[in-house]
This record gives structure tokens, C-alpha cells and sequence, in this order.
């Protein structure tokens, strides 16, 4: 079975902060980085967003460029990557612009999130149960059998706090904006949690990119010979 490249990706603030606390959204990237971003996307089979997120920021998690949606075309992809959300509860609006958009959309939840959901999603998403919590391992190998090589995953804060404690995940891109935010209230990039190796383990740092005053950090986080660590951990 062969599981999907999962790479994260995110824009932090230089304490780590992934927005600010008040109702609008604070931008970190610039027009540079968004292009980044997107190229990215373009690269992908799949981006991961969690239902947080969706709620939040009601997203589409298209590839904006038409020149990368026709080179996907040419090269007998889709226009857009499969879209993915995870939601414990099962609490997503049938109007959000994520359900709206694009072609292909998964939405992994628990036995219970599925009863919650019912048939609201009927036309707009495959809803996929997972068992009683949430398993990202399971939830890879699905998406290997469903032919997803390569995904993106683009938080929140408790999505790459969840792959990166079960080691689930290959590659983080990191764009670190020269802002301070400093304020409890706001999400974080990542939580506390237990993650493999205890606080001594250094990434591999395989690239430095300056777009205008943004840093883009990438890191590799296991050799390809390290096996995946069992997801022990609960949903939220």
C-alpha cells in the first residue's frame, strides 16, 4: 500500500502565530509567496485543509494560475487537485465555498460525525467514516488506494500538529513573515503535543528562499527509510 507524500505547508509570524485573534484575516504572505503557494498546489493530487479552517476562512483550495491548471489538463490530470477536510464532529455548512468548488472532495470523519452529517453532503462530497475517532494513518492508506501520490496540507494548527506527532509527515514548507503577533487568543502553527524523537530531533534543512521579506524555510522531516509512527493519538 503506498501512502501519499504529505507535504505541510504554512505562513507563521516570527513567534509562530498562524493569524491574529481580531475577525479579519491577518496576511503573512505576500504576492510572491501566494504564487509560491499555488505552484505548489499545481504540484499536488490533494490538499488537506481541517474543518476549523473551512469555518474560519470558508476557502476554495483552487490553483488560481490558468496556465497550471492547463499544463494539469495536458498532462491528463484534473484541472484542480481532489480537495480533503477532517472533522471529528461532523459540523460543516453545506454552503461553504469548499463543497462549491473544484471537482473531486473527501470529507473524513467519525462514525458519529457521519450520523451528524446524514445526507447533507449528498452531491457536494464523499463523506468517508473512519471508526469511532480519527485515524490519519487510515486516512492515508484511503487516500493511497483512491491514487493520491502527493498532499498538501494546509492546517490548521491541530491538522500539522496531528501529522507531525504521528510522523506521518515527509516535507514542511515554512514561510516565516517578519511580523509579531503575541496575543494567547490567536492559532498557532503547532501545539503542544509528543512528538517522535522528544525536543532533541533536528529537521533537515534542505532549502533558504527569500521572496521579498519573507523567508521560506523547507524541511524534510524523516529519512525515507524511517517507518511512519503509529497514530495513537484522539481526534479533535
Amino acid at each position: 500500500m503506498v501512502r501519499p507524500y504529505v507535504l505541510l505547508s504554512a505562513a507563521v509570524s516570527i513567534d509562530g502565530y498562524l493569524d491574529d485573534a481580531s475577525p479579519q484575516r491577518l496576511l503573512l504572505s505576500n504576492p510572491d509567496d501566494f504564487d509560491r503557494v499555488d505552484a505548489v498546489r499545481a504540484d499536488s493530487d490533494a490538499i488537506l485543509v481541517g474543518a476549523q479552517t473551512l469555518r474560519s476562512d470558508n476557502p476554495r483550495l483552487l490553483i488560481g494560475s490558468e496556465s497550471r491548471r492547463a499544463r494539469r489538463v495536458a498532462a491528463g490530470k484534473p484541472e484542480h487537485p481532489a480537495k480533503v477536510t477532517v472533522t471529528a464532529s461532523g459540523d460543516l455548512d453545506p454552503e461553504l465555498r469548499f463543497l462549491h468548488t473544484g471537482d473531486r472532495k473527501l470529507v473524513y470523519t467519525t462514525t458519529s460525525g457521519a450520523a451528524r452529517l446524514g445526507a447533507r453532503l449528498d452531491g457536494l462530497a464523499e463523506v468517508i467514516a473512519l471508526g469511532a475517532e480519527l485515524d490519519f494513518g487510515a486516512l492515508l492508506d484511503d487516500l493511497g488506494d483512491r491514487g493520491i501520490r502527493r498532499m498538501m496540507v494546509e492546517g490548521g494548527g491541530h491538522i500539522h500538529t496531528r501529522f507531525l506527532a504521528a510522523g506521518l509527515a515527509d516535507e514542511l514548507l515554512l514561510a516565516v513573515a517578519p511580523i509579531l503577533v503575541g496575543d494567547r487568543e490567536a492559532p498557532r502553527f503547532l501545539h503542544p503535543a509528543d512528538y517522535p524523537g522528544g525536543s532533541g530531533r533536528r529537521m533537515i534543512l534542505t532549502d533558504v528562499t527569500r521572496l521579498g521579506d519573507i523567508a521560506v524555510l523547507r524541511y524534510l522531516l524523516r529519512d525515507a527509510d524511517d517507518p511512519p509512527v503509529d497514530d495513537d493519538t484522539s481526534g479533535r
